[in-house]
């Protein structure tokens, strides 16, 4: 639907006959990281603004977690089988604490057995700090890790009277559904108890050094628990081997100047079988997208405002005495929502906002079933234009519900909203689930135009329109066209653009109410009633399959009608004697909600013509809640 290179080439030609447009134009491409890559050869004039994975500012709302960052990539840190994490837990934001009858703290004597040296040691014999005649330790990792190995050892000096007879180790991954079920728990304090799984138990352990082996799943935590008692702990080494089963990234919030137009969002990156990434981003108008409460102490009243009367900040609200701080909610005034989460392997996506906006936020989870696989991220781009196209534009269609795959006249209606400034608009460009049928007309303020289409394909059409600038803002603007649906809730997503300024991004239009007349307020198209096939139609093209070379039926036209799939769905065509016996696969894929087509030349799966007579075409999809079938008989003659 873009043609780049043309649209380049015409910002290229005009800038040959003298019109110039750096007055005007004023994209801006940003890249995060891929520093390694050459910069975008457009024709014409852009800014381009590169930034560092590495350039994560917490004061600036960034953050990452459990990630190696280099100026080409971002992926999870793979841990070192020969590096023990023990004396690096409270580096990473983890913690290493003891137990007593009012709870857990970081107790001085804990360091004797992460140091390293193999003299000091941590004794089993100081009742202080234990309870209920158990004394616990607890590693808290500050992330999902794969722990293959921890080793207990005790000094040289006393390995025969100090080795612990009675302990158990217990792991837990950290997921809050499983807090209460699992064997192993740890109480102080009335109800409170950490819990966890006991991969390890033993009742009489003589062995001063044991290393033990854990199975391959990630963990978080790790708890030990032994009788208080004469032995002791030398060292207590954990290692991992793998990548970290859960990592982050995000975006420090990224300041674009000025309410810009928001274009294409692109990446680059990989993950193994095994591994996600789930990427998101945010919009907003202020540098700031949480709201900070403090309790005033005035029977239940929150405040976002500090005892002078100012706003609260990060800074201010890390300032807060413990009790006062009263939660970080989202600023759903000024931001968005986070979108969900991208098709990763798609590269490509819209940058999302119900307006165009100043500042961006992006954020990238890693997550891995396994401990050797992993995604990786090289650079992410986007680009923006400012001024904007148009400061608000809100689009609805009717009619939202109709028949699945019935040929209906839809009105998309669009009103723009254009502020001193703003670029204006000449051409509107409208997504459908497949090639439309017609375009039949344009209004603006009721008055129809000439239409004119400069871009026509299976995937939408774009409509040139009287410019739409500052003096017609506020009239409303239809575009009526002919379509079919195949899927509930198919979407029509629209942007606008001004053809003379090719190089000025394509601003997304948002749902909303654009006409009161209209009860619709959506850009989603309903089905009136929900097939419960998934196959609507199979059409053959011709009635029969000579293929003898004479360029007449020599290959038989398929065509099918899929419909209200729920995402790409595994489908086959084969074709059958009349006694069941397959010969060929004619498609083996998948597919989603939408017309398909495909063609038979004759031949079985060695290659071979088939003999005359008649065959059985049956086409199979398969679906979370169906299986769905339809067979057609075709005459083969020569």
């Amino acid at each position: 639907m873009r043609e780049n290179l043309l649209r380049f080439l015409w910002a290229a030609l005009l800038g040959f006959f003298g019109i110039g447009l750096s007055a005007v134009e004023a994209l801006t491409i940003y890249r995060i990281g891929g520093e390694d890559q050459p910069q975008p050869d457009l024709a014409g004039p852009f800014e381009f603004v590169q930034l560092s994975w590495s350039d994560v500012d917490e004061k600036q709302l960034g953050k990452i977690d459990l990630l190696e960052a280099t100026a080409n990539s971002i992926e999870p840190q793979r841990l070192d089988p020969n590096i023990n994490l023990t004396p690096l837990i409270r580096k990473r934001g983890g913690g290493i604490r003891s137990n007593n009858s009012y709870g857990w703290q970081s107790e001085k004597l804990l360091d004797n057995m992460i140091d390293g040296d193999p003299i000091t040691a941590y004794l089993g014999s100081d009742s202080s700090q234990s309870s209920g005649g158990f004394k616990g330790i607890w590693f808290e990792l500050n992330g999902l890790l794969p722990i293959r190995t921890i080793r207990l050892s005790t000094t040289e000096r006393f390995a025969n009277q100090r080795f612990i007879e009675v302990f158990q180790i217990g792991t837990n991954d950290g997921d809050p559904r499983k807090k209460g079920t699992r064997e192993g728990r740890y109480t102080w304090r009335g109800d409170s108890y950490i819990d966890f799984d006991i991969p390890f138990d033993f009742t009489s352990n003589s062995e001063p050094v044991l290393e033990l082996e854990l199975a391959d799943r990630p963990i978080s935590e790790i708890v030990f628990k032994a009788p208080v008692g004469n032995w002791e702990i030398a060292e207590f080494e954990i290692f991992g081997d793998g990548f970290a089963s859960q990592a982050s990234y995000l975006s420090n919030v990224i300041d674009l100047g000025a309410a810009s137009s928001l274009g294409e969002l692109i990446w680059s990156g990989s993950r193994d079988p095994g591994a996600t990434v789930d990427l998101s981003m945010r919009s907003g108008d202020d540098t700031d997208p949480n709201f900070y409460w403090r309790f005033t102490f005035r029977g239940d009243e929150r405040s976002r405002f500090d005892a002078n009367g100012d706003p609260l900040t990060p800074s201010t609200y890390k300032r807060l005495e413990g009790g006062e701080q009263a939660g970080i909610s989202p600023d759903n005034e000024n931001w968005e929502f986070w979108t969900s989460p991208v098709d990763f392997d798609s590269g490509r996506t819209d940058l999302a906002g119900s307006r165009p906006r100043r500042y961006l936020q992006f954020k990238a989870d890693f997550f891995s079933e396994r401990a050797p696989a992993a995604g990786r991220m090289e650079y992410l781009q986007f680009s923006v234009s400012k001024p904007p196209v148009v400061s608000q534009i809100l689009a609805e269609i009717v009619p939202r519900r109709v028949e699945v795959g019935e040929v209906t006249k839809f009105v998309y209606k669009i009103l723009p909203n254009l502020d001193r400034g703003d670029l204006g608009f000449d051409s509107i460009e409208i997504d459908t689930p497949i090639e439309v049928i017609s375009i039949d007309a344009v209004r603006i303020g009721g008055i129809e135009h000439d239409v004119k289409v400069t871009e026509r394909d299976e995937n939408g059409f774009v409509v040139e329109v009287p410019r739409v600038d500052l003096n017609r803002t506020g009239e409303l603007v239809e575009v009526e066209f002919h379509a079919e649906v195949f899927r509930v809730g198919t979407v029509f997503s629209g942007r606008v653009f001004d053809s003379q300024r090719p190089l000025e991004v394509r601003q997304r239009i948002t749902e909303g109410n654009a006409d009161d007349l209209a009860e619709s307020n959506s850009l989603s198209v309903g089905l009136a009633s929900v097939a419960n096939r998934a196959i609507k139609a199979l059409r053959l093209l011709s009635p029969v399959i000579t293929p003898n070379g004479d360029g007449a039926n020599d290959v038989l036209q398929i065509e099918y009608d899929l419909v209200n799939l729920n995402g790409a769905v595994p489908m086959a065509i084969d074709i059958y004697d009349l006694a069941g016996g397959k010969l060929c696969s004619v498609v083996q894929n998948t597919a989603a909600s939408g017309r398909f087509s495909a063609t038979w030349d004759g031949r079985d799966d060695v290659d071979e013509l088939l003999p005359p007579g008649l065959y059985l075409l049956r086409l199979e999809v398969q679906s979370d809640k169906t299986k769905d079938s339809r067979v057609a008989t075709i005459p083969l003659i020569y």
